[in-house]
Formats: structure tokens, C-alpha cells, sequence
């Protein structure tokens, strides 16, 4: 039987909540099998906190963008910044962008000009997109496919937790569909019905820590080792083993995020 290997996709190792055992965290994400990390950028203005950290951490990588809730603060980054920091060889993605229209706490116009923006920089760089949807099925749906049809671009619905509607768009666009602990909760049944039906090439499994833990540790802080939970549930909505779900998140991950080696296949000859 092959070794449980798990990438967390998407969390925030740069967040205060790590500051005081971030070395300890990341043992233990290795320790569960989680053998390489993602951490997403929020601010454009923060990139050289998380750089830092993929320097420190040879199983870290990183992204850069502007988050929906940030994108009041940074209204103005442009394509070009993005392409260059992109460039950093351990940044692998653009975002975490998109629309969320649960806080609201940046007008739509603005966070849709942002979002934008790096959907252009993911398109120009062939790096994935790191995708933010809340409360936003409609016009999510409807940026998507007006910007695939000026070129497309690889993007990750990331924390899914839309309808059935934008899981379908998103792959028919070549899109890929990330699952969260949010999938573990014992109400989440319509959720599970999506992972059940997004075709097995497309699945990717994240923390989005230090939120949304699961089963059995909701309600607490999440921490990247975690991403084992959620993995185990997929598994079972999928019929497959742990050790299956495994290879075939993690196949997808360095399919998407082609910037990343994969370990698993040993040091280049």
C-alpha cells in the first residue's frame, strides 16, 4: 500500500493565529501526511511575509494577490506588479481573488476591478487562480465566462461552498473545485452531493486555515495537518481509500500548480 501524501492547497501559515508554534504546526502537517503547504496571500502588501516563510520552510509555497475583503486596500495593484512578484520562483499561484458579498466590506465594483485584474495577471502567467465566491454565484459565474472567452486561464474554486450551478461552470471552463473541512460538517449533505459529482481529475483538498476546522475539531483553530479530515471524507463520499484520495488530489495539485515539484517523484536526474 502506497504512503498517505496530502497537499494542503490553500491555508494561512503567515496569520497571527501560527505566530507562537508555526515550526510545530508544520511538523505536524508532515507528521499526518501532509507533505507540502500552500500559503495564500490576502495583501499584495504583505508578499514579503510569506516569502519569508516559503524561505523557511522548503515545503511551503506561496501565492500573491488581493482578497475580496481587501480589495478596498489595495484598489489600485496592477497587472504588472503581479507579474513580477509571480515571477518569485516559490510563487506559485495569483490571489486569493474573487467576489464576496456576504461581508461586503469592499464595493462590488471595486472588488470585481480587482478580480479582474488577476484573472489577467493568472491568464498572462499561466499560473492558477486562487479563487474567493461567497454569496456571489451569479456574478462569479458571469466573470468566469466572459474572461475565459478572452483567453483562458487555470483557476481553483477554492473552499467550496457555492451552489451545483458554479461547480459545473467551473469545470466545463477547465476549472478545478478545492474542498475545505466545511465538507466534514455533519449539515453539509448538499455540499457532499457536489463533491460526489466533480469529476475525479478536478478534486483538490484544503485547510483554509486557521478557519473552518473539521470534524473533530470544529470550532477550534485549524492548522494544516488537519487537511487528513477532510481527505477522509471525501474519500468516503467518492468510495475510495484515504491513500487514493491522496494520490488523486495531490496528482491534480501538481497538474494545476505547475511551478511546484512534486516530491514524490524524487530529485531530477
Amino acid at each position: 500500500m502506497s504512503e498517505l501524501f496530502l497537499v494542503d492547497s490553500h491555508c494561512h501559515l503567515d496569520f497571527a493565529d501560527f505566530q507562537a508554534e508555526r515550526d510545530a504546526i508544520v511538523a505536524r502537517a508532515g507528521d499526518a501526511g501532509v507533505g507540502l503547504l500552500v500559503t495564500i496571500s490576502t495583501r499584495v502588501a504583505k508578499i514579503a511575509e510569506l516569502l519569508e516563510l516559503t524561505r523557511h520552510y522548503p515545503n511551503v509555497f506561496a501565492s500573491v494577490g488581493t482578497h475580496p475583503l481587501n480589495a478596498g486596500e489595495e484598489p489600485d495593484r496592477t497587472v504588472e506588479e503581479l507579474l513580477r512578484l509571480s515571477a518569485e520562483p516559490k510563487v506559485v499561484a495569483i490571489g486569493e481573488a474573487g467576489l464576496d458579498y456576504h461581508y461586503d466590506r469592499a464595493p462590488r465594483d471595486v472588488q470585481a476591478a480587482v478580480f479582474r485584474r488577476q484573472i489577467e495577471a493568472a491568464r498572462l502567467m499561466q499560473l492558477p487562480l486562487v479563487i474567493h465566491a461567497r454569496a456571489a454565484d451569479d456574478d462569479m459565474e458571469a466573470i468566469l465566462v466572459e474572461e475565459s472567452g478572452k483567453g483562458t486561464f487555470p483557476f481553483i474554486l477554492h473552499c467550496f461552498s457555492s451552489g451545483p450551478r458554479l461547480a459545473e461552470v467551473g469545470v466545463d471552463l477547465g476549472g478545478y473545485v478545492s474542498f475545505s473541512g466545511i465538507l466534514a460538517f455533519p449539515k453539509s449533505n448538499e455540499l457532499r452531493e457536489i463533491a460526489a459529482r466533480v469529476p475525479l481529475d478536478r478534486l483538490l483538498v484544503e485547510t483554509d486555515a486557521p478557519y473552518l476546522a473539521p470534524p473533530p475539531y470544529r470550532g477550534k483553530r485549524n492548522e494544516p495537518a488537519y487537511v487528513a479530515h477532510t481527505a477522509a471524507r471525501l474519500a468516503e463520499v467518492r468510495g475510495v481509500s484515504l491513500n487514493e484520495i491522496g494520490r488523486i488530489t495531490s496528482d491534480n495539485f501538481f497538474r494545476l500548480f505547475g511551478k511546484v515539484p512534486d516530491p514524490r517523484r524524487g530529485p531530477a536526474s
